[in-house]
Protein backbone atom coordinates (compact mmCIF):
# COMPACT_ATOMS: atom_id res chain seq x y z
CA UNK A 1 0.00 0.00 0.00
CA UNK A 2 1.73 3.30 -1.04
CA UNK A 3 1.93 5.89 1.19
CA UNK A 4 -0.22 8.52 -1.22
CA UNK A 5 -3.18 5.88 -0.98
CA UNK A 6 -2.70 5.94 2.67
CA UNK A 7 -3.55 9.82 3.33
CA UNK A 8 -6.61 9.09 0.58
CA UNK A 9 -10.08 9.79 2.84
CA UNK A 10 -11.55 6.84 3.78
CA UNK A 11 -15.14 6.63 1.46
CA UNK A 12 -18.12 4.47 3.22
CA UNK A 13 -19.73 3.86 0.14
CA UNK A 14 -16.67 1.62 -0.20
CA UNK A 15 -16.35 -0.27 3.24
CA UNK A 16 -19.94 0.65 4.57
CA UNK A 17 -23.19 -2.12 2.61
CA UNK A 18 -25.65 0.78 4.11
CA UNK A 19 -23.94 4.14 3.16
CA UNK A 20 -23.35 2.72 -0.47
CA UNK A 21 -27.40 1.52 -0.77
CA UNK A 22 -28.25 5.01 0.40
CA UNK A 23 -25.58 6.86 -1.67
CA UNK A 24 -28.11 4.87 -4.82
CA UNK A 25 -30.33 8.59 -4.19
CA UNK A 26 -27.58 10.59 -5.09
CA UNK A 27 -26.47 8.67 -8.20
CA UNK A 28 -24.14 5.70 -6.28
CA UNK A 29 -20.81 5.34 -4.93
CA UNK A 30 -18.04 7.74 -6.05
CA UNK A 31 -16.37 5.70 -8.98
CA UNK A 32 -13.00 5.66 -9.91
CA UNK A 33 -12.86 7.94 -12.53
CA UNK A 34 -15.32 10.75 -10.97
CA UNK A 35 -14.08 14.06 -9.84
CA UNK A 36 -13.58 15.00 -6.68
CA UNK A 37 -11.83 17.81 -4.79
CA UNK A 38 -11.93 22.25 -5.53
CA UNK A 39 -14.40 23.72 -3.17
CA UNK A 40 -16.52 20.46 -2.19
CA UNK A 41 -14.57 18.78 0.43
CA UNK A 42 -15.46 16.68 2.76
CA UNK A 43 -15.64 19.09 5.64
CA UNK A 44 -17.90 21.49 3.92
CA UNK A 45 -20.12 18.57 2.16
CA UNK A 46 -20.93 17.75 6.12
CA UNK A 47 -21.15 21.41 7.40
CA UNK A 48 -23.74 22.06 4.92
CA UNK A 49 -25.40 19.14 5.37
CA UNK A 50 -25.17 19.65 9.17
CA UNK A 51 -27.04 23.06 8.92
CA UNK A 52 -29.59 21.81 6.63
CA UNK A 53 -30.55 18.78 8.99
CA UNK A 54 -30.85 21.64 11.73
CA UNK A 55 -32.95 23.75 9.78
CA UNK A 56 -35.01 20.97 8.89
CA UNK A 57 -35.36 20.48 12.87
CA UNK A 58 -36.09 24.35 12.95
CA UNK A 59 -39.00 23.76 10.88
CA UNK A 60 -40.43 20.58 12.85
CA UNK A 61 -40.85 23.16 15.70
CA UNK A 62 -42.88 25.31 13.86
CA UNK A 63 -46.43 24.35 15.31
CA UNK A 64 -44.79 25.54 18.62
CA UNK A 65 -43.02 28.71 17.15
CA UNK A 66 -46.71 30.01 16.32
CA UNK A 67 -49.24 28.29 18.88
CA UNK A 68 -48.05 25.61 20.57
CA UNK A 69 -45.82 27.42 23.13
CA UNK A 70 -48.32 29.74 24.45
CA UNK A 71 -51.94 27.95 23.91
CA UNK A 72 -53.46 24.86 24.71
CA UNK A 73 -51.97 22.45 27.83
CA UNK A 74 -50.99 20.03 25.84
CA UNK A 75 -50.32 21.37 22.07
CA UNK A 76 -46.66 21.52 22.29
CA UNK A 77 -46.53 17.87 23.50
CA UNK A 78 -48.88 16.66 20.29
CA UNK A 79 -46.69 18.02 18.06
CA UNK A 80 -43.54 17.25 19.57
CA UNK A 81 -42.02 20.22 19.41
CA UNK A 82 -41.58 21.16 23.03
CA UNK A 83 -38.50 23.93 23.66
CA UNK A 84 -36.99 25.04 27.07
CA UNK A 85 -36.18 28.32 25.67
CA UNK A 86 -39.35 30.17 25.30
CA UNK A 87 -40.51 29.10 28.63
CA UNK A 88 -37.06 30.18 30.65
CA UNK A 89 -36.60 33.22 28.89
CA UNK A 90 -39.37 34.54 31.07
CA UNK A 91 -39.20 32.44 33.85
CA UNK A 92 -35.77 32.52 34.63
CA UNK A 93 -36.24 36.25 34.52
CA UNK A 94 -33.97 36.94 31.32
CA UNK A 95 -37.28 39.27 30.02
CA UNK A 96 -37.07 41.75 33.03
CA UNK A 97 -32.93 41.91 32.87
CA UNK A 98 -32.17 39.74 36.19
CA UNK A 99 -28.41 39.39 36.23
CA UNK A 100 -28.18 34.83 36.88
CA UNK A 101 -26.61 33.76 40.15
CA UNK A 102 -26.86 37.33 41.56
CA UNK A 103 -29.89 38.19 41.44
CA UNK A 104 -32.76 35.82 42.93
CA UNK A 105 -36.07 35.21 40.61
CA UNK A 106 -39.61 36.19 41.89
CA UNK A 107 -41.10 33.45 42.47
CA UNK A 108 -44.06 34.75 40.09
CA UNK A 109 -41.66 33.80 37.42
CA UNK A 110 -39.92 31.17 38.48
CA UNK A 111 -42.78 28.61 40.08
CA UNK A 112 -40.30 27.99 42.95
CA UNK A 113 -36.89 28.17 41.42
CA UNK A 114 -35.07 30.97 43.02
CA UNK A 115 -32.18 31.07 40.97
CA UNK A 116 -30.77 30.05 37.59
CA UNK A 117 -30.52 26.12 37.98
CA UNK A 118 -27.50 25.36 34.63
CA UNK A 119 -23.98 26.07 34.82
CA UNK A 120 -22.62 29.28 34.34
CA UNK A 121 -21.36 28.99 31.11
CA UNK A 122 -24.62 27.83 29.72
CA UNK A 123 -26.23 31.02 31.93
CA UNK A 124 -23.91 33.20 29.92
CA UNK A 125 -25.22 31.97 26.64
CA UNK A 126 -28.57 32.25 27.75
CA UNK A 127 -27.87 35.90 28.93
CA UNK A 128 -25.96 36.80 25.57
CA UNK A 129 -28.71 35.52 23.58
CA UNK A 130 -30.71 37.45 25.53
CA UNK A 131 -28.90 40.65 24.96
CA UNK A 132 -29.33 40.44 21.69
CA UNK A 133 -32.80 39.66 21.77
CA UNK A 134 -35.23 42.84 20.39
CA UNK A 135 -36.86 43.96 23.20
CA UNK A 136 -40.69 45.69 22.91
CA UNK A 137 -44.02 44.01 21.34
CA UNK A 138 -45.57 41.42 23.36
CA UNK A 139 -44.25 39.01 26.17
CA UNK A 140 -44.86 36.05 23.37
CA UNK A 141 -42.92 37.61 20.63
CA UNK A 142 -39.99 38.33 22.89
CA UNK A 143 -39.95 34.81 23.58
CA UNK A 144 -40.71 33.80 20.09
CA UNK A 145 -37.27 36.14 19.32
CA UNK A 146 -35.24 34.85 21.88
CA UNK A 147 -36.01 31.12 20.48
CA UNK A 148 -34.87 32.04 17.43
CA UNK A 149 -31.55 34.12 18.45
CA UNK A 150 -30.92 31.03 20.67
CA UNK A 151 -31.30 28.82 17.45
CA UNK A 152 -28.97 30.98 15.79
CA UNK A 153 -26.51 30.82 18.18
CA UNK A 154 -26.66 26.75 18.46
CA UNK A 155 -26.91 26.43 14.45
CA UNK A 156 -23.03 28.05 14.74
CA UNK A 157 -22.69 24.97 17.51
CA UNK A 158 -23.67 22.80 15.37
CA UNK A 159 -21.47 23.80 12.69
CA UNK A 160 -18.42 23.54 14.66
CA UNK A 161 -19.16 20.32 15.92
CA UNK A 162 -19.42 18.81 12.14
CA UNK A 163 -16.20 20.60 11.35
CA UNK A 164 -14.70 18.99 14.54
CA UNK A 165 -15.66 15.52 14.09
CA UNK A 166 -14.89 15.70 10.55
CA UNK A 167 -11.44 16.76 11.13
CA UNK A 168 -10.66 14.66 14.31
CA UNK A 169 -9.97 11.49 12.37
CA UNK A 170 -7.63 12.74 9.70
CA UNK A 171 -8.81 9.85 7.04
CA UNK A 172 -12.31 9.34 8.13
CA UNK A 173 -13.51 12.43 7.77
CA UNK A 174 -16.78 11.08 6.04
CA UNK A 175 -18.32 9.95 9.39
CA UNK A 176 -19.25 13.19 10.44
CA UNK A 177 -21.69 12.98 8.23
CA UNK A 178 -23.38 10.61 10.90
CA UNK A 179 -23.51 13.16 12.87
CA UNK A 180 -25.10 15.53 10.13
CA UNK A 181 -27.67 13.45 9.51
CA UNK A 182 -28.65 12.13 12.75
CA UNK A 183 -32.27 12.45 12.78
CA UNK A 184 -32.25 12.87 16.64
CA UNK A 185 -29.60 15.51 16.49
CA UNK A 186 -32.42 17.48 14.71
CA UNK A 187 -35.38 16.61 16.51
CA UNK A 188 -33.88 17.85 19.83
CA UNK A 189 -31.18 20.53 18.92
CA UNK A 190 -33.26 23.09 20.19
CA UNK A 191 -34.92 21.89 23.25
CA UNK A 192 -32.28 23.26 25.15
CA UNK A 193 -28.54 24.50 25.49
CA UNK A 194 -26.53 21.45 25.36
CA UNK A 195 -25.15 21.73 21.70
CA UNK A 196 -22.98 24.58 23.96
CA UNK A 197 -21.22 22.09 25.57
CA UNK A 198 -21.35 19.24 22.83
CA UNK A 199 -19.65 21.81 20.54
CA UNK A 200 -16.74 22.83 22.98
CA UNK A 201 -16.35 19.09 23.95
CA UNK A 202 -15.46 18.25 20.37
CA UNK A 203 -13.28 21.08 19.51
CA UNK A 204 -11.76 19.63 22.74
CA UNK A 205 -11.20 15.97 20.94
CA UNK A 206 -9.76 17.53 17.87
CA UNK A 207 -7.20 19.51 19.64
CA UNK A 208 -6.12 15.94 21.56
CA UNK A 209 -6.26 14.23 18.37
CA UNK A 210 -3.77 17.01 17.10
CA UNK A 211 -1.62 16.31 19.72
CA UNK A 212 -2.42 19.64 22.20
CA UNK A 213 -3.41 18.53 24.85
CA UNK A 214 -2.95 21.72 27.51
CA UNK A 215 -5.39 23.21 24.91
CA UNK A 216 -7.40 20.49 24.88
CA UNK A 217 -7.74 20.23 28.57
CA UNK A 218 -8.95 24.28 28.64
CA UNK A 219 -12.14 23.26 26.16
CA UNK A 220 -12.48 20.19 28.71
CA UNK A 221 -12.78 22.64 31.53
CA UNK A 222 -14.67 25.30 29.23
CA UNK A 223 -17.42 22.58 28.35
CA UNK A 224 -17.61 21.36 32.27
CA UNK A 225 -18.59 24.85 32.90
CA UNK A 226 -21.62 24.91 30.33
CA UNK A 227 -22.39 20.89 31.28
CA UNK A 228 -21.09 18.42 33.64
CA UNK A 229 -20.54 15.43 31.23
CA UNK A 230 -17.30 16.75 29.84
CA UNK A 231 -15.28 15.91 32.73
CA UNK A 232 -15.91 12.28 32.36
CA UNK A 233 -13.59 12.60 29.49
CA UNK A 234 -10.94 12.85 31.70
CA UNK A 235 -11.23 9.71 32.68
CA UNK A 236 -10.05 7.86 29.89
CA UNK A 237 -7.54 10.33 29.43
CA UNK A 238 -6.09 9.24 32.46
CA UNK A 239 -6.34 5.03 32.18
CA UNK A 240 -5.16 5.14 28.46
CA UNK A 241 -1.97 7.82 29.25
CA UNK A 242 -1.35 4.82 32.29
CA UNK A 243 -0.94 2.42 29.65
CA UNK A 244 1.05 4.50 27.00
CA UNK A 245 2.83 5.89 29.78
CA UNK A 246 1.99 9.32 28.95
CA UNK A 247 0.80 10.50 31.97
CA UNK A 248 2.67 14.26 31.24
CA UNK A 249 0.55 14.56 28.39
CA UNK A 250 -2.39 13.74 30.91
CA UNK A 251 -1.74 16.04 33.68
CA UNK A 252 -1.47 18.61 31.36
CA UNK A 253 -4.93 18.13 29.93
CA UNK A 254 -6.05 17.91 33.33
CA UNK A 255 -4.36 21.03 34.60
CA UNK A 256 -5.64 23.20 31.61
CA UNK A 257 -9.20 21.64 32.72
CA UNK A 258 -9.02 22.29 36.06
CA UNK A 259 -7.60 25.98 35.43
CA UNK A 260 -10.24 26.70 32.70
CA UNK A 261 -13.06 25.75 34.96
CA UNK A 262 -11.82 27.78 37.85
CA UNK A 263 -11.30 30.94 35.75
CA UNK A 264 -14.54 30.78 34.45
CA UNK A 265 -16.30 29.91 37.92
CA UNK A 266 -14.61 31.80 40.35
CA UNK A 267 -15.89 35.04 40.17
CA UNK A 268 -19.37 33.75 40.30
CA UNK A 269 -18.59 31.16 42.71
CA UNK A 270 -16.61 33.10 45.65
CA UNK A 271 -18.83 36.43 47.40
CA UNK A 272 -17.56 38.25 49.96
CA UNK A 273 -19.17 40.22 53.02
CA UNK A 274 -18.44 40.96 56.50
CA UNK A 275 -18.31 37.21 57.34
CA UNK A 276 -15.67 37.01 55.12
CA UNK A 277 -15.62 34.59 51.93
CA UNK A 278 -18.64 31.96 51.24
CA UNK A 279 -20.19 30.15 48.22
CA UNK A 280 -22.87 32.30 46.23
CA UNK A 281 -26.12 30.60 46.54
CA UNK A 282 -26.80 31.53 43.35
CA UNK A 283 -23.95 29.58 41.92
CA UNK A 284 -24.32 26.81 43.98
CA UNK A 285 -28.10 26.23 42.55
CA UNK A 286 -27.25 24.13 39.56
CA UNK A 287 -25.23 21.80 42.01
CA UNK A 288 -27.83 21.53 44.97
CA UNK A 289 -30.88 21.16 42.43
CA UNK A 290 -29.07 18.01 40.66
CA UNK A 291 -28.14 16.68 43.92
CA UNK A 292 -31.86 17.35 45.17
CA UNK A 293 -34.06 16.83 42.57
CA UNK A 294 -35.91 13.13 42.43
CA UNK A 295 -36.06 10.32 40.23
CA UNK A 296 -37.16 12.02 36.47
CA UNK A 297 -38.35 11.14 32.69
CA UNK A 298 -36.12 9.18 30.79
CA UNK A 299 -34.16 7.24 33.72
CA UNK A 300 -34.37 3.51 34.63
CA UNK A 301 -34.94 4.48 37.88
CA UNK A 302 -38.56 6.08 37.00
CA UNK A 303 -39.41 2.76 35.06
CA UNK A 304 -38.57 0.51 38.09
CA UNK A 305 -39.99 3.54 40.09
CA UNK A 306 -43.41 3.88 38.13
CA UNK A 307 -43.59 -0.57 38.11
CA UNK A 308 -43.16 -1.33 41.72
CA UNK A 309 -44.57 1.91 43.02
CA UNK A 310 -41.44 2.42 45.39
CA UNK A 311 -40.30 6.47 44.53
CA UNK A 312 -36.74 5.25 44.83
CA UNK A 313 -35.36 7.95 47.74
CA UNK A 314 -31.95 6.68 47.59
CA UNK A 315 -31.65 6.77 43.38
CA UNK A 316 -28.59 8.95 44.25
CA UNK A 317 -26.84 6.36 46.16
CA UNK A 318 -28.00 3.31 43.27
CA UNK A 319 -26.82 5.76 41.23
CA UNK A 320 -23.38 6.51 42.19
CA UNK A 321 -22.41 3.11 43.34
CA UNK A 322 -23.48 2.22 40.04
CA UNK A 323 -21.43 4.95 38.16
CA UNK A 324 -18.34 4.04 40.26
CA UNK A 325 -18.38 0.12 39.36
CA UNK A 326 -19.12 0.89 35.86
CA UNK A 327 -15.74 3.31 35.62
CA UNK A 328 -13.73 0.80 37.69
CA UNK A 329 -14.78 -1.70 34.78
CA UNK A 330 -14.08 0.20 32.07
CA UNK A 331 -10.67 1.53 33.56
CA UNK A 332 -10.60 -2.42 33.83
CA UNK A 333 -11.17 -3.33 30.38
CA UNK A 334 -8.86 -0.39 28.78
CA UNK A 335 -6.07 -2.02 30.68
CA UNK A 336 -6.63 -5.29 30.00
CA UNK A 337 -7.83 -5.49 26.15
CA UNK A 338 -5.48 -6.91 24.06
CA UNK A 339 -4.64 -3.15 22.27
CA UNK A 340 -5.44 -0.50 24.18
CA UNK A 341 -8.76 0.65 22.99
CA UNK A 342 -9.00 4.37 20.93
CA UNK A 343 -9.68 7.24 22.90
CA UNK A 344 -13.01 7.78 21.38
CA UNK A 345 -14.18 4.26 22.42
CA UNK A 346 -13.36 4.90 26.45
CA UNK A 347 -15.57 8.76 25.82
CA UNK A 348 -18.02 7.39 24.32
CA UNK A 349 -18.60 4.35 27.17
CA UNK A 350 -18.07 6.24 30.23
CA UNK A 351 -20.60 9.34 29.09
CA UNK A 352 -23.13 6.27 28.28
CA UNK A 353 -22.47 4.72 31.52
CA UNK A 354 -23.46 8.50 32.90
CA UNK A 355 -26.91 8.70 31.08
CA UNK A 356 -27.72 4.87 31.61
CA UNK A 357 -27.61 5.16 35.47
CA UNK A 358 -28.49 8.83 35.66
CA UNK A 359 -31.46 10.24 37.69
CA UNK A 360 -33.11 11.83 34.40
CA UNK A 361 -32.76 11.34 30.73
CA UNK A 362 -33.76 14.61 29.07
CA UNK A 363 -34.50 13.81 25.37
CA UNK A 364 -31.59 16.61 24.65
CA UNK A 365 -29.24 14.53 26.29
CA UNK A 366 -29.04 11.87 23.28
CA UNK A 367 -26.59 15.15 21.79
CA UNK A 368 -23.96 14.35 23.92
CA UNK A 369 -23.32 10.39 22.63
CA UNK A 370 -24.00 11.42 18.75
CA UNK A 371 -20.37 12.81 18.12
CA UNK A 372 -18.94 10.18 20.46
CA UNK A 373 -21.07 7.62 19.14
CA UNK A 374 -19.54 8.84 14.89
CA UNK A 375 -16.05 8.41 16.28
CA UNK A 376 -16.40 5.31 18.22
CA UNK A 377 -18.18 3.03 15.86
CA UNK A 378 -18.70 5.12 12.57
CA UNK A 379 -20.56 2.29 10.96
CA UNK A 380 -24.25 2.98 9.45
CA UNK A 381 -26.60 0.30 10.50
CA UNK A 382 -25.37 0.57 13.88
CA UNK A 383 -25.64 3.75 14.28
CA UNK A 384 -29.04 4.10 12.75
CA UNK A 385 -30.22 1.11 14.74
CA UNK A 386 -29.51 3.68 17.90
CA UNK A 387 -31.13 6.62 16.67
CA UNK A 388 -34.33 5.04 15.29
CA UNK A 389 -34.28 3.88 19.31
CA UNK A 390 -33.39 7.30 20.36
CA UNK A 391 -36.64 9.16 17.93
CA UNK A 392 -38.96 6.43 19.45
CA UNK A 393 -38.17 7.92 22.69
CA UNK A 394 -38.39 11.01 21.47
CA UNK A 395 -41.60 10.99 20.32
CA UNK A 396 -42.67 8.54 23.73
CA UNK A 397 -41.78 11.20 25.90
CA UNK A 398 -43.85 13.99 24.89
CA UNK A 399 -47.27 11.82 23.78
CA UNK A 400 -46.68 10.77 27.51
CA UNK A 401 -46.80 14.21 28.67
CA UNK A 402 -49.79 15.08 26.51
CA UNK A 403 -51.31 11.84 28.12
CA UNK A 404 -50.84 13.47 31.96
CA UNK A 405 -51.30 16.81 30.84
CA UNK A 406 -55.21 16.25 29.43
CA UNK A 407 -56.53 15.28 32.65
CA UNK A 408 -59.57 13.38 32.28
CA UNK A 409 -59.32 12.54 28.35
CA UNK A 410 -55.98 10.69 28.19
CA UNK A 411 -55.24 12.03 25.01
CA UNK A 412 -51.50 10.44 24.17
CA UNK A 413 -49.53 7.41 25.69
CA UNK A 414 -50.09 6.17 28.60
CA UNK A 415 -47.93 5.54 31.51
CA UNK A 416 -47.13 1.72 30.38
CA UNK A 417 -46.30 3.07 26.67
CA UNK A 418 -43.90 5.72 27.75
CA UNK A 419 -42.26 2.85 29.75
CA UNK A 420 -42.14 0.94 26.60
CA UNK A 421 -40.17 3.85 25.08
CA UNK A 422 -37.87 3.95 28.16
CA UNK A 423 -36.76 0.37 27.39
CA UNK A 424 -36.23 0.78 23.85
CA UNK A 425 -33.90 3.47 24.63
CA UNK A 426 -31.70 1.86 26.96
CA UNK A 427 -31.59 -1.61 24.99
CA UNK A 428 -30.40 1.11 22.31
CA UNK A 429 -27.89 2.45 23.76
CA UNK A 430 -26.84 -0.25 25.32
CA UNK A 431 -26.16 -2.35 21.88
CA UNK A 432 -24.10 0.43 20.42
CA UNK A 433 -22.00 -0.30 24.14
CA UNK A 434 -21.93 -3.99 23.66
CA UNK A 435 -20.78 -3.24 19.72
CA UNK A 436 -18.10 -0.75 20.89
CA UNK A 437 -17.19 -2.86 23.73
CA UNK A 438 -16.57 -5.69 21.51
CA UNK A 439 -14.71 -3.87 19.35
CA UNK A 440 -12.47 -2.85 21.96
CA UNK A 441 -12.02 -6.87 22.82
CA UNK A 442 -11.40 -7.58 18.92
CA UNK A 443 -9.46 -4.93 17.57
CA UNK A 444 -9.70 -6.21 13.87
CA UNK A 445 -13.22 -5.76 14.30
CA UNK A 446 -13.33 -2.55 14.96
CA UNK A 447 -13.68 -0.63 11.15
CA UNK A 448 -11.95 2.35 11.94
CA UNK A 449 -8.92 -0.21 12.84
CA UNK A 450 -9.19 -1.80 9.74
CA UNK A 451 -6.21 0.21 7.44
CA UNK A 452 -3.98 -0.20 10.07
CA UNK A 453 -4.79 3.23 12.03
CA UNK A 454 -4.00 2.59 16.06
CA UNK A 455 -6.19 5.38 17.32
CA UNK A 456 -6.67 8.73 14.94
CA UNK A 457 -8.26 10.55 17.62
CA UNK A 458 -5.54 9.51 20.16
CA UNK A 459 -3.19 12.80 19.51
CA UNK A 460 0.26 11.16 21.63
CA UNK A 461 -1.96 8.09 22.22
CA UNK A 462 -1.51 7.01 18.54
CA UNK A 463 0.67 4.49 17.70
CA UNK A 464 2.46 4.69 21.31
CA UNK A 465 3.56 1.58 22.18
CA UNK A 466 1.78 -0.17 26.00
CA UNK A 467 3.67 0.09 29.11
CA UNK A 468 1.32 -1.08 31.35
CA UNK A 469 -0.77 -3.89 31.01
CA UNK A 470 -2.76 -6.85 32.35
CA UNK A 471 -3.79 -9.75 30.75
CA UNK A 472 -2.95 -7.97 27.29
CA UNK A 473 -1.16 -11.28 25.97
CA UNK A 474 -3.49 -14.00 26.41
CA UNK A 475 -5.68 -12.57 23.52
CA UNK A 476 -2.65 -11.00 21.78
CA UNK A 477 -2.44 -13.35 18.94
CA UNK A 478 -6.48 -13.53 19.26
CA UNK A 479 -6.36 -9.72 18.26
CA UNK A 480 -3.93 -9.94 15.27
CA UNK A 481 -4.77 -12.95 13.15
CA UNK A 482 -8.77 -12.48 12.54
CA UNK A 483 -10.37 -15.73 12.77
CA UNK A 484 -13.61 -15.10 11.35
CA UNK A 485 -12.37 -14.54 8.19
CA UNK A 486 -10.84 -16.37 5.78
CA UNK A 487 -8.58 -13.54 4.11
CA UNK A 488 -7.35 -13.56 7.84
CA UNK A 489 -4.33 -10.70 8.06
CA UNK A 490 -1.97 -9.50 10.39
CA UNK A 491 -3.11 -5.93 11.59
CA UNK A 492 0.13 -3.25 12.57
CA UNK A 493 -1.73 -0.76 14.27
CA UNK A 494 -0.61 2.02 13.83
CA UNK A 495 1.91 1.36 10.66
CA UNK A 496 -0.38 2.35 7.92
CA UNK A 497 -0.49 -1.41 6.71
CA UNK A 498 -1.41 -4.96 6.68
CA UNK A 499 1.36 -7.66 6.18
CA UNK A 500 0.33 -10.54 5.34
Amino acid sequence: MSSDRDERPVRPTVEDEVAAAGSELIGGPMGRRALAGGWWTPVRVIALVAIGMFALGMVQKLPCYDHGWFFGATTQYTHACYSDIPHLYTGRGFDAGLIPYFDRIPQSLSGGMDYLEYPVLTGLFMEVAALFTPGGGTVQHREQMYWFVNAGMLLACTAVIAVCVARTHRRRPWDALLVALAPAFALTATINWDLFAVALTAAAMLLWSRGRGIAAGVLIGLAAAAKLYPLLLLGPLFVLCLRAGRLRAFAGAAAGAAGAWLVVNLPVMITHDAGGFHIREGWAKFYTFSQDRPVDFGSVWLFISQRTGNPLDDANTYASLLMVLGCLGLGALALCAPRRPRFAQLAFLVVALFILVNKVYSPQYVLWLVPLAALARPKWRDFLVWQACEVLYFLGIWFYLAYTGSGDKHQGLPPEGYQLAIVVHLLGTLYLCALVVRDILMPERDVVRRDGSDDPSGGVLDGAPDLVVAGAARRARHAAYPQDRADATRVQWGTGSRNP
